[in-house]
């Protein structure tokens, strides 16, 4: 009886008597391995992107952020919804604490786009004027010094704290707590810095931003130094059809996000009904702002996900399926072609099991051939995928080993079939075979 390492070294040599009969039969096996790695680390990627930018929201809160009316050139009439609201307001804010019982805090931030500058460098940065519930509402470690408390925001003092990046731009590798830095006109003393954050945005924020370019500062200071900015748009009216149509100066809002953290037991869907109604009654139904449940999105993330996963599953099973009947196909014509041979060894004495287990072995040497080719095939995917999409894709130890699983068991299955057929034949006729 031969033993495991003969069989092996008989199953290879067979294999490598045939080179490109082999590569072309796990060509199959190699597609599918190929699409499975490609699937399951653009699935870990998106779904530790979702994650990060559902962290940075926080998933128990609502955030309300203010928009831009759709219509601009309406009717007098209509136009008077509009212009009665003034935006999104601390008095907002103030209200959704007062007539929610299901809130645990609230935050009313401004954005402002401001040129930063300290010494002889400079940067964009966002300033956002906070309250001191901000970093409770959105923790981030600082690296160094403190953040805004009571006292700024009273004193409307003119402190700020400087993300990461623009810590390393300004500042380079000297300390920046004590530092000045202007912002637009303002001088501002530096106070604290932020630890690096991930780069995912906001998915509340008109357009993704890198969070680590971020300045804070009371948001006291922030309405008093750049107050409710205008644009270039001048006012104008206009009359057309019978009817004056007014056109009016814009005026960036007080307040451009609210977030509102929510109790544990509160739920997210219904408590943002709540709050859009309130928003609509202050607002005169003007529709100066969007609400968005971070648990809603990431519940919709997960669905698309899963749909994702399934479609490049059923692709993935129809090349594997194609590669196993590949093998099977060319596993057959192997026992036919060798079926004196069988005989041979079956009158020499080579059991049932022993024939089973050679053309099996070589059905999963070509299965496994084709797995690890399959392998470098999907990492090549992904890194092309990540390249040219822009879409980011993460590898996992647990997905090339699936993979490689996956292209082992399709062997095994559809070589079982072709090592039965050939441990059966009968060694009298397997003798007379021509």
């Amino acid at each position: 009886m031969l033993s495991t390492s003969e069989i092996l070294s008989m199953s290879v040599q067979s294999v490598l008597a045939h080179k490109v009969r082999s590569v072309l039969t796990v060509l199959g096996v190699v597609f599918g391995v190929g699409a499975v790695v490609a699937m399951l680390s653009i699935s870990e990627g998106a779904r530790q992107e979702t994650m990060e930018q559902i962290s940075v929201m926080g998933l128990h809160n609502i955030i309300i952020r203010a928009v831009t009316p759709e219509s601009d050139a309406a009717t007098t009439s209509d136009k008077a919804t509009v212009t009665n609201s003034e935006g999104l307001t601390a008095k907002d804010a103030q209200a959704i604490t007062q007539e929610c019982s299901f809130v645990a805090a609230v935050e009313a931030t401004s954005e402002r786009k401001k040129l930063a500058l300290a010494g002889s460098e400079h940067t964009d940065v966002t300033v956002i004027g906070v309250t001191p519930s901000y970093n409770n509402i959105y923790p981030t470690p600082l690296a160094a010094g403190r953040f805004i408390d009571a006292t700024d925001l009273q004193e409307m003092t003119n402190d700020c704290v400087i993300g990461a990046e623009a810590k390393r731009t300004l500042f380079g590798f000297k300390s920046a707590l004590g530092g000045h830095v202007k912002l637009g006109d303002e001088w501002f003393t530096v106070i604290g810095v932020m630890s690096e954050k991930g780069q995912a945005a906001k998915f509340s924020g008109p357009a993704a931003r890198d969070q680590n370019l971020d300045v804070y500062i009371p948001v006291t200071t922030s309405q008093m130094e750049f107050g409710i900015e205008k644009d270039m748009q001048t006012a104008n009216v206009q009359f057309t059809n019978g009817t004056f149509a007014v056109n009016q100066s814009k005026f960036q809002p007080e307040i451009d996000e609210i977030t509102v953290k929510l109790h544990s037991n509160a739920n997210a869907n219904a408590a943002a009904a709540v709050i859009t109604r309130i928003l609509d009654r202050r607002h005169n139904h003007a529709k100066d702002f969007s609400v968005t449940v971070p648990e809603a999105l990431l519940r919709q993330s997960q669905a698309t996900e899963r749909i994702f996963n399934i479609v490049m599953l059923a692709i993935a099973s129809i090349s594997l399926i194609v590669g196993g009947i590949g093998i099977m196909n060319i596993m057959l014509a192997s026992v036919l072609e060798r079926t004196h041979e069988i005989g041979i060894r079956r009158a020499l004495g080579a059991t049932t099991r022993t024939v089973t287990s050679q053309f099996l072995s070589e059905a999963v040497i070509l299965s496994m051939s084709g797995g690890l080719m399959g392998l470098l095939l999907g990492y090549l995917m992904t890194q092309l995928i990540s390249s040219y999409a822009s879409w980011r894709t993460v590898i996992t130890p647990i997905s090339m080993v699936l993979a490689f699983s996956v292209s082992v068991a399709t062997g095994i299955v559809f070589g079982y079939y072709p090592a039965r057929q050939a441990a059966r034949k009968d060694p009298i006729e397997a003798l007379r075979y021509e």
